[in-house]
């Protein structure tokens, strides 16, 4: 079977060195449409990411929900023992996310992903029937565990079927399921607390129980869902499998045949960039876990019954979505990733000087809706930055995991803020949030300057060579390509 650049061979679309012509009109030439072919794509990967990722942020959540409709009463916790669970959960994520990426390189989305679903989706029904304080400390550690492969692995997935200006728009997509599970975290658990006394259980019981037992479910379905790379994807046809690998050719390293290799997590762990967006990371993630893990709190302590706080828990996240979604649009259509965090993350500042200043319900519950509508876009495209700029894919592999393994370093910190003894007004909890905001600013604000250099210098190099970017054109990469360091790549900033 011919190769693609053998299929294409002697189209002046793609050999005229000088003028290359888009993808597009490559694909009209063998009778592709391009934009029907992404819909395609977009129709069979990204729902079961999205849900699997929906069912994965609402299993880590809904202890926060459970807390309200009695959990700590019933197992005999404190409210700090409460945290040492939140705690742990995050020190389980942590640890594990790297090794859970090695594995993912070294099998197959469809044998890992759904795995490791079925695996927190029995922990999280587990929950459920937890007695006693080491139950519960268990349980968390090990949903934290089996979580920790998912999200840095589907980014690292989605960088293999997609050109680099396209992924961030879908990761964005993604990870929107995560300010969804916190809409329908509310109404659910408002609606299962109802059942009360079912079974001689208490109603946040059958929170855990039903919520887990839908994961299950789902991740028998997801091995026959996802699928693995786009060469041996069932649902194209040989064309179209053959397209998908000629349009990634120069825009990414996703066609290249690499093997795994230390060398390349080495390479990885010694770029500073991939600690900027670790870092990056780290800023957003203490406002992000303590909003989604104490929201439900936070309300109820401005004065709400518990079953109001649980629906009031939903109006935030509606608008977190939203803007999500919009803001990931903005950046996609312009190509621009650091304003639009720094712009973001400003607005969540908005939502925790409310917070702060104020005691006033109304203005207290508008700071939350602020906060989560800067929190929420900020974190998708902070998420999707390595994967527009790592390569190649063993190095990029190392950094989504890296990244999320540095960043939920402030999740663990921030499980510990929100302290019984600091309510109503959380002002320890809320200013920690404020601070990692502002420092998520100048973080993203340094890393934009360094990537801008290093694009300016690349410039200087492509002039004096006679090279031309990579970046969004169609050609032959391969040979002496020398990932994020060739001179032809071009970050994203």
């Amino acid at each position: 079977m011919a190769s693609v650049s053998e299929k294409y061979e002697g189209d002046p679309n793609v050999k005229n060195e000088g003028s290359r012509s888009p993808p597009s009109s490559v694909a009209e030439a063998v009778g592709i449409n391009e934009k029907a072919l992404l819909r395609k794509l977009d129709y069979r990967l990204l729902p079961p990411l999205t849900l699997l990722y929906l069912l994965s942020f609402l299993d880590r959540s809904n202890v926060g929900n459970a807390r309200l409709e009695g959990m700590t009463d019933d197992i005999h916790m404190s409210g700090d023992q409460y945290l040492t669970g939140l705690t742990l959960y995050f020190i389980g994520y942590v640890l594990f996310e790297l090794p859970c990426n090695i594995v993912l390189k070294n099998t197959t989305p469809r044998q890992w992903l759904p795995t490791l679903t079925l695996i927190w989706g029995v922990v999280a029904t587990l929950l459920g029937i937890v007695q006693n304080y080491p139950g519960y400390l268990s349980s968390r550690f090990f949903l934290g565990v089996a979580e920790s492969g998912l999200f840095p692995g589907v980014v690292f997935y989605l960088s293999m079927w997609y050109k680099r200006n396209e992924q961030h728009y879908r990761v964005a997509l993604f990870f929107s399921a995560a300010s969804l599970a916190g809409a329908f975290g509310g109404i659910l658990a408002w609606a299962i607390a109802h059942m009360k006394g079912v079974g001689g259980l208490n109603g946040w019981r059958w929170i855990f129980i039903l919520e887990g037992l839908l994961t299950v479910v789902v991740s028998i379905l997801a091995y026959f869902w996802v699928y693995n790379y786009p060469s041996t994807a069932e649902f194209l046809s040989e064309e179209e499998r053959k397209f998908i690998q000629f349009r990634l050719k120069n825009d990414s390293d996703a066609t290249f045949d690499e093997k795994f290799t230390w060398s390349a997590v080495l390479d990885a762990i010694k770029d500073p960039k991939v600690w900027l967006y670790g870092l990056g990371f780290h800023t957003m993630s203490l406002p992000l876990y303590t909003l989604s893990l104490f929201l439900p709190t936070i309300i109820k302590e401005l004065g709400f019954s518990a079953a109001k706080a649980q629906l009031l828990s939903v109006p935030p996240y509606a608008v977190a979505f939203v803007l999500t979604i919009s803001v990931a649009v903005a950046s996609e259509k312009t190509r621009i990733r650091a304003p639009f965090i720094m712009g973001s993350s400003a607005v969540g500042c908005i939502g925790y000087i409310l917070l702060l200043s104020q005691h006033r319900a109304g203005v207290s519950y508008l700071g939350t809706i602020f906060a989560a509508a800067g929190i929420y876009p900020a974190v998708a495209i902070v998420l999707s930055w390595p994967a527009n700029n790592v390569s190649g894919q063993t190095k990029r592999c190392i950094a989504n995991a890296l990244q999320i393994s540095i960043g939920n370093l402030g999740a663990v910190l921030g499980t510990q803020l929100y302290r019984t003894e600091t309510s109503p007004r959380y002002f320890l909890g809320h200013g920690f949030a404020l601070g990692y905001l502002v420092a998520n600013i100048v973080v993203v604000g340094i890393l934009w300057l360094v990537l801008r250099r290093e694009n300016a210098e690349k410039e200087r190099v492509r002039e004096a060579q006679g090279l031309t970017p990579l970046m969004g054109d169609v050609g032959d990469a391969e040979g002496d390509f020398q990932g994020d360091k060739d001179p032809r790549w071009i970050f994203q900033t």
